[in-house]
């Protein structure tokens, strides 16, 4: 790729997709990272020989960037997004990676007629198995659409939405989702302790079960729900957790509930 990119920070999630881009190809040289943190600007220089910056206000005046990735946290997009409105222009769409954070909310920092992408990827990008979902504005060109795709794909899988209202169930559900699966682990290993294993046979157990019944549904072909199915003998032991976990008042509502939640306090930060 020739894209030029200009990365507005390069925390985890944006040090996530920069190694992605490198190793799809894209040159250290066209790639220029603004970064307040010193230490990772050094690192990133050492390892990467991309350009790296401590502020907007250092970059050279001739930069014409083809993409702004702005990958700051949220609560800092209100000093920073204003600071790279130059660059509005119909060669450069501005993709935003930070949640709570509105088209509408760009389009009043960097202009009315930018190009903008709002997306929302998730934490399992730091080993490429991410998920992001994207939605973009009506100055958005296709070719820019593509573009930020291929940016995003290399992290992981992309999906696209036309309606913007679905990121915040977007959010809840796969944003937030690796925490949910995180904590799955932890009570299943407590539920192990209070069975009688040690705990560290209980973690073990706990976190390999999951890793590995998410490759095999990575891998497999077959419904999340037929692969249940497939472990699931008849009056067995994995019948009789089932029979609690499905229950009226087991996962199901539960997890509806605690989605219902999350997609209610992403709409309440981005409003």
């Amino acid at each position: 790729m020739t894209t030029k990119l200009l990365l507005a920070g390069c925390g985890k999630m944006g040090g996530a997709l920069l190694e992605g881009w490198l190793q799809r190809g894209i040159q250290a040289g066209d790639v220029t990272i603004v970064e307040p943190n010193e230490e990772i600007r050094n690192t990133l220089s050492a390892d990467h020989s991309v350009n790296t910056c401590s502020s907007a206000q250092e970059l050279p005046q001739d930069l014409a960037p083809n993409v702004v990735m702005l990958a700051v946290k949220p609560q800092m997009m209100d000093d920073v997004a204003p600071l790279y409105s130059r660059y509005r222009s119909s060669d450069c769409v501005f993709l935003s990676i930070a949640a709570g954070k509105t088209i509408a909310y760009f389009e009043n920092h960097l202009g009315k007629d930018a190009a903008i992408i709002r997306s929302m990827p998730n934490t399992p990008a730091a080993v490429r198995r991410g998920i992001t979902v994207a939605c973009s504005n009506s100055h958005t060109s296709q070719q820019q659409r593509e573009t930020c795709d291929t940016l995003l794909q290399a992290v992981g899988s992309v999906e696209w939405v036309e309606d913007e209202d679905m990121i915040d169930a977007v959010t809840a559900l796969s944003g937030g989702g690796p925490a949910y699966v995180f904590l799955l682990v932890e009570c299943m290993a407590q539920a192990g302790i209070d069975a009688g294993l040690p705990n560290d046979l209980a973690m073990k157990l706990a976190r390999e079960t999951v890793a590995g019944s998410g490759e095999l549904l990575h891998q497999a072909s077959e419904e999340a729900a037929t692969l249940r199915q497939n472990v699931t003998s008849p009056g067995g032991t994995t019948a009789e957790a089932l029979r609690v976990l499905m229950a009226d008042d087991g996962w199901q509502p539960l997890v509806t509930k605690a989605i219902a939640a999350a997609t209610a306090r992403s709409r309440e930060l981005a409003g």
